[in-house]
This record gives C-alpha cells, structure tokens and sequence, in this order.
C-alpha cells in the first residue's frame, strides 16, 4: 500500500487503484452517517473532490491522488456507511481507478513514512 498526505490508502489491484482512507482518518472523523460516491466513468484528476463523507463530528472530502478514470465504486458504502469506521483498509473502498501508469504511486509515502507522518 501507498499513502497520501490527506491519510488516503492507495493499492494496486490488478491494472487499478484501489482508493480508501486510513484507520487514522476514520477514527479522527467519528461514527462516518453518509458516503457520497462518484458516478463510475467518471474522469478525474488529482486533487479534484471525488467522494464526500459526513461523520456525526465533521464533513470531509477524498481527493483524487492521481488523474484517472473512476471504474467501480464500492456500492456498499452508500448503504452501510459505519463501514468506514469498521473497516476501513479493507471493506470501506472507496473507488477504483484507473490510470495510464501505475508507477504514479512512486511518489507516495510506504506504512513506515505514512506512521511517522501521523506519530
């Protein structure tokens, strides 16, 4: 996995990148109550606002990490919100990405300088 600085988690699965945020970010949210998801084929490029997310503490917004194409969106979590909370490096997915090359996850953190990030 590969880490942002807005305590975003990015993996690779197959030619896609898989998009969610951090244990960090969902605990430092509180009981996540709605998940607003793109429309897949949905382009974006980094930066852009892609998903918003309302905790019973704040409203908060996932940015695009990279410039790509929204392919899937994890459907669940418009039903199920309180993923995010329980589960949120794997269950709680936001969307998955594809991208023209995968080596743009280069230029973001590994676990051991996303820990030191957030000690």
């Amino acid at each position: 996995m590969k880490y942002t600085e807005d305590h975003e988690w990015l993996r690779v699965e197959g030619d896609l990148i898989v998009v969610g945020i951090t244990e960090h970010a969902a605990s430092q949210l509180g009981d996540v109550v709605f998940v607003e998801l793109p429309e897949p084929e949905t382009m974006v490029a980094q930066g852009d606002e892609v998903v918003v997310i309302e905790s019973v503490k704040a409203a908060s917004d996932i940015l695009a990490p990279v410039d790509g194409e929204v392919v899937e969106i994890n459907a669940d979590l418009t039903d199920s919100p309180a993923l995010v909370n329980e589960d949120p490096t794997g269950a709680a997915w936001f969307f998955k990405l594809k991208v023209d090359d995968l080596s743009v996850l280069d230029q973001f953190m590994d676990e051991d300088e996303y820990n030191d990030l957030i000690s």
